[in-house]
This record gives structure tokens, C-alpha cells and sequence, in this order.
């Protein structure tokens, strides 16, 4: 079979849906002649989409036996729907990813989704994207879930391995504290300013945060910027661009003077680094909180910290319950539960050499049940099936 993957999330720029994507691409060829038209940021992105269906057509009509287009997302899937009669031949899938479901437009929600059922198949990346997506009238028998997976070089890291930087160092303590990590971006759902403000404190002076990932602390010109705005219209221009709504929270705290547990942000950070501060860590963090209009689709980062052999807590919510399953490959806490974390922050403190040996089963556990490749398996399968 021959497919045509249509993305404006791809390399070089970074993400979970970015690394999604590519991995499916690159995977694919494995099971299928691919054909794929992707932003890779060398032109303007406005220009990418106002090209798109063109590009589409002038793809098909050059390469006449692709039987199946996919769409990497439901903002792309959406620019395209309204053209789906120049190409009726073709079988169109769309993959969903969480926040391109939720998004709390109205207009979007009432008008756009529902269009979805024009799409032949809906790939969900967790359980909680699909019923996310079937309460918004989308037919359940179109929609499939077909989980993310995870590299498996994270599993090969050298317990040798030099800290590449000062920063990394310095936080490592020379392995005399005990630290728990937090990555990603500083948006409200991933709960970074909730557990400094209700978690952090009430940890014990010999606990240390290590949290890592951009934090633009010069961007007060943004912020007031920002706060001119309706306060509806700037929740979703934060959502749609992917701003980093806690970030002015988390700034503002951690210029406060600590209490309980230390708390050191070192910024973004290269891979190596990376790895090495999970190597090292009693504990990965995801402490994810409920917001109106976003979810987190799925938690690949949670795959990559099992993967490297880090103990993973994670909040019970939204798409992470299919990431990390609990006593599995990591451990659920209810979300927004301070004592709850607390607690279980503690026990891990105070009996480390138990929870080092579960990590190592769940790291287990991950690598056996996710991967890129069982992902590509699944996709090809899934079109396999609609083109016969």
C-alpha cells in the first residue's frame, strides 16, 4: 500500500507530537510505501496551510497509487475536510491527540468536530482522547486507539555516564540528597505551580525538586501583553499557540524564599543531561491537575522515564492512565491531592532501596508493552484493514 502523511508537527521542532510523528513516518516504511508532506520550518507556517490542499493534490496526482492520506492532527485534519471531495477515492485517517480534541472554541466544538465522521478512520492515542472525542458526536465504530510508544535507547543508558554540565552537577548534590525530577513545558495542566505551592513545602529540608524544561524568565513584556486580553480569548490564544500559561506562577515562586523541600529549575536542557538527572533520581513527577478546555493526550514522558529505569508518579488523569499503569510500570496518585502526594513522596524517601527495585520492574514492563515499532504495527494494520 501506498500512504501519504500529511504533518505541520515534525522536526526539528520538539514535542510529543512532533516525535509522534516522525516515528510513524520513519516506522511506516517498514509496511508501506510512504509518501509524506511535512512543515519543517522552512517556510512561513500560515503559507504551509494556505499550500496544503494543493500539495495534496499535485502529491496525488504525481503518485496516483496512494490509496490512504493521513492526518497527524486534528488542527490539519480540519483544513482539510472541507476538500475531501477532490480526492473521494482516497481513505482519509486522522489521528487525535488530546488538546486538538478539548480545545474550548465553540464554534470548533459545535461545528467542526462532528465533521470528523467524514474521515474513514480516527485514531485516539489513549482511551481518554477517544471518549473525548465520541462525546462530541463522532461515531464510536470510526475511532480506534492505538497508544504512542517509546524509545528504547532510554533503557541503554550508562550508569558510568558524565554529567555534561555545572548546572546538572550541582544538582545532583554528589548523590548526597535524595531529588525527584519534573520535565516538560510550563503549561497549568501539568500541575508544576500546584505541587510547589501544596506539595513542595511540605516535603523534608533533605528533599530537592530538580524540575527542567523551557522557562523564559524575561518575558514580561508577554505577560502584560497577555493580560490585555479578554480573559476568554486569552486562554484559548494560550492554548492554540502552546504558551506557557504557569510559567509567570512558577517564576514568581521560585524567587520565594523555600521552605521544605529545595527547589532548583535548570532550565532546557540538552538529552544527555537529561538522562542523566532521571539515572539518578528517586522519582520522575507528573503531577498533572484538571483544566477546563485541555488534557494531556497520553504522557509519552512518562514512557521515557520508566524506559530509562526511573521510578515513575504520575496523576491519575486524562490520557497518562494509558501511559502508566498503576503498580505496572509506574504509580498513580489521585490529582490535586496534596496529602496523597505528599505521603507517597515521603515513603519513597524513606525507603528507597525497595522502590529502586520496582522501578526496575516497571521499566520492564514498559519496554515489553510500548514501543514505536508495536505502534507502527498497529497503524499499518489499521489501514490495511479500510483498503481491503
Amino acid at each position: 500500500m501506498e500512504v501519504l502523511f500529511v504533518s505541520h508537527k515534525y522536526p526539528p521542532a520538539t514535542g510529543g507530537m512532533e516525535k509522534q510523528s516522525f516515528e510513524l513516518i520513519e516506522g511506516m516504511r517498514a509496511y508501506a510505501t510512504v509518501h509524506q508532506l511535512v512543515y519543517t520550518g522552512q517556510e512561513n507556517i500560515l503559507l504551509f496551510f494556505l499550500r496544503l490542499e494543493k500539495r495534496i493534490v499535485e502529491l496525488l496526482n504525481k503518485y496516483p497509487s496512494i490509496a490512504l492520506i493521513h492526518f497527524n492532527d486534528a488542527l490539519i485534519g480540519s483544513l482539510a475536510l472541507r476538500h475531501h471531495h477532490h480526492y473521494p477515492h482516497v481513505k482519509k485517517v486522522v489521528t487525535v491527540h488530546g488538546l486538538d480534541v478539548v480545545f474550548p472554541w465553540g464554534y470548533y466544538q459545535r461545528k467542526i468536530l462532528p465533521l470528523f465522521n467524514r474521515f474513514d478512520r480516527i485514531v485516539a492515542v489513549s482511551e481518554a482522547t477517544k471518549r473525548a472525542i465520541v462525546a462530541r458526536g463522532v461515531s464510536t465504530d470510526r475511532v480506534v486507539v492505538i497508544n504512542n510508544g517509546v524509545d528504547h535507547a532510554f533503557a541503554d543508558l550508562s550508569q558510568q555516564s558524565v554529567v555534561g554540565s555545572p548546572e546538572v552537577g550541582h544538582a545532583l548534590l554528589a548523590g548526597q540528597k535524595p531529588y525527584f525530577v519534573m520535565l516538560g513545558r510550563p503549561v497549568k495542566r501539568k500541575g508544576f505551580s500546584w505541587f510547589l505551592r501544596e506539595v513542595a513545602p511540605r516535603l523534608p529540608d533533605a528533599a530537592t525538586i530538580v524540575m527542567a524544561g523551557p522557562l523564559n524568565t524575561r518575558r514580561r513584556f508577554v505577560w502584560a501583553l497577555a493580560r490585555c486580553c479578554p480573559s476568554a480569548w486569552r486562554h484559548l490564544i494560550a492554548l492554540f499557540l502552546g504558551y506557557p500559561s504557569d510559567e509567570r506562577e512558577i517564576f514568581r515562586l521560585l524567587r520565594q524564599p523555600s521552605k521544605g523541600a529545595k527547589v532548583t529549575h535548570l532550565g532546557k536542557l540538552p538529552l544527555a543531561d537529561l538522562q542523566t538527572l532521571l539515572q539518578h533520581a528517586s522519582a520522575f513527577l507528573m503531577p498533572n491537575i484538571p483544566i477546563a478546555g485541555d488534557m494531556e493526550g497520553f504522557g509519552l514522558v512518562c514512557l521515557e522515564a520508566s524506559g530509562a529505569g526511573t521510578l515513575v508518579v504520575a496523576a491519575e488523569i486524562d490520557g497518562i492512565t494509558d501511559a502508566v499503569l498503576h503498580r505496572r510500570n509506574g504509580l498513580l496518585l489521585p490529582a490535586a491531592d496534596a496529602d496523597a502526594w505528599v505521603e507517597r513522596l515521603n515513603h519513597i524517601m524513606n525507603h528507597p532501596t525497595p522502590y529502586r527495585g520496582i522501578a526496575a520492574d516497571f521499566q520492564q514492563y514498559t519496554l515489553q508493552h510500548f514501543g514505536w515499532d508495536k505502534m507502527c504495527r498497529a497503524y499499518a494494520s489499521c489501514f490495511a484493514a479500510l483498503l481491503e
